[in-house]
């Protein structure tokens, strides 16, 4: 090999480099044309790969999607998680930690603009989709989120910041409230809605939270 040249790539390492931009091709249409529009020729011509290189790796399309879908997901869970700790490991003034995180929660994500849209379509077209497909969807990005929202309400519980006998219960509540009902009100809103007026919702749906949860 000659000096500075980069070194070759083994026939494992390639078969990686495919799969990972099969990955990538396949979240740009998905989240573009949805799972039932989006086509195998489609994606492999996106990838730059044959379409017997794409099934050799994935078997078929819902395989693929499901695929897609857990890594994707299980990215933005990590991102979600951590902004979970970040505001509410640790802390003593509560209302504002879970103000901070609530704003934050709502904000866009950069970087994740494609697996969002992708969400909104398993939201759209979740009843023609296969059952496991949003299954898999559930249980790698809302419910882990969820249940890392709960821990933390838990231990502000604990703590005597909360009154939550059922974290759970109360984590699904603050989400209900926050990135819910903040999302529900830019999609139904006759005119456009500004970050900061969705911000401003989530905020107003924490105080809702502690409403019922402050200790009394």
């Amino acid at each position: 090999m000659k000096e500075g040249s980069a070194p070759l790539k083994t026939p494992q390492g390639r078969l990686v480099d495919k799969r990972e931009a099969i990955i990538r091709a396949s979240l740009t249409i998905f989240a573009r044309d949805g799972y039932t529009r989006a086509s195998i020729d489609t994606i492999a011509r996106e990838a730059d790969v044959s379409t017997r290189t794409l099934y050799n790796h994935f078997g078929d399309k819902a395989k693929l999607f499901a695929a897609v879908i857990d890594e994707s997901t299980a990215e933005v869970a990590e991102a979600q998680i951590a902004l979970i700790d970040r505001h509410l490991h640790g802390i003593e003034d509560v209302e504002a930690g879970l103000i901070a995180f609530g704003r934050e929660l709502v904000a866009p994500m950069p970087g994740f603009t494609e697996h969002f849209a992708l969400v909104r379509h398993i939201q759209a077209d979740g009843q023609h989709l296969p059952a496991e497909l949003v299954t898999t969807w559930r249980e790698s990005g809302p419910l882990r989120v969820r249940a890392a929202l709960s821990q933390r309400l838990a231990e502000l519980a604990d703590a005597g910041h909360l009154r939550a006998g059922n974290p759970d219960r109360a984590a699904l509540h603050f989400l209900a409230l926050t990135s819910s009902a903040a999302g529900d009100r830019a999609q139904l809103s006759r005119e456009p809605v500004g970050l900061p007026d969705i911000q401003d919702e989530a905020e107003e749906g924490v105080r809702a939270f502690l409403r019922a949860y402050a200790p009394e």
